[in-house]
């Protein structure tokens, strides 16, 4: 118990002395990450976290919900985003026909170009937060 304390406090958990924890967003993005590696158990990965396996699938949903932005894997590793298909306007505007120099995100009227060496990371963080813009 001590042990997992001790890690759970490594990644921000807060543990009080009645025994609640309050998590982290951080905490909870890199318990659902460690699910997502090779060979990894939901089951296994709670026990390691000292959680019920349901609250960790809870998290997971979050996650696949955009709800919970999980850590960027390693660089070494492929990368892997949702793509989402959607009928386009029936004629293209003229500000999509941009050269191959640049990132563009396009959602509704809001047009954003970013630099192909842009990470991953970062245009997801402003995908994410375009889309929690539309309330």
């Amino acid at each position: 118990m001590c042990a997992t304390n001790s890690f759970l406090r490594t990644l921000g958990v807060e543990i009080y002395a009645s025994g609640h924890r309050r998590w982290s967003d951080t905490a909870k993005a890199q318990a659902v990450a460690d699910t997502l590696e090779v060979g990894a158990t939901v089951n296994a990965v709670a026990e390691r976290y000292g959680i019920l396996p349901n609250q960790l699938s809870a998290w997971r949903r979050q996650a696949k919900q955009g709800k919970l932005l999980l850590p960027a894997p390693d660089a070494d590793a492929p990368l892997f985003a949702p793509l989402v298909v959607s009928a386009g306007p029936e004629e293209a505007p003229e500000a999509l026909t941009v050269p191959n120099e640049a990132i563009r995100l396009i959602f509704g009227e809001i047009a954003i170009e970013l630099p192909l060496q842009t990470s991953a990371s970062r245009i997801a963080e402003i995908a994410h937060a375009l889309e929690a813009s539309s309330c």
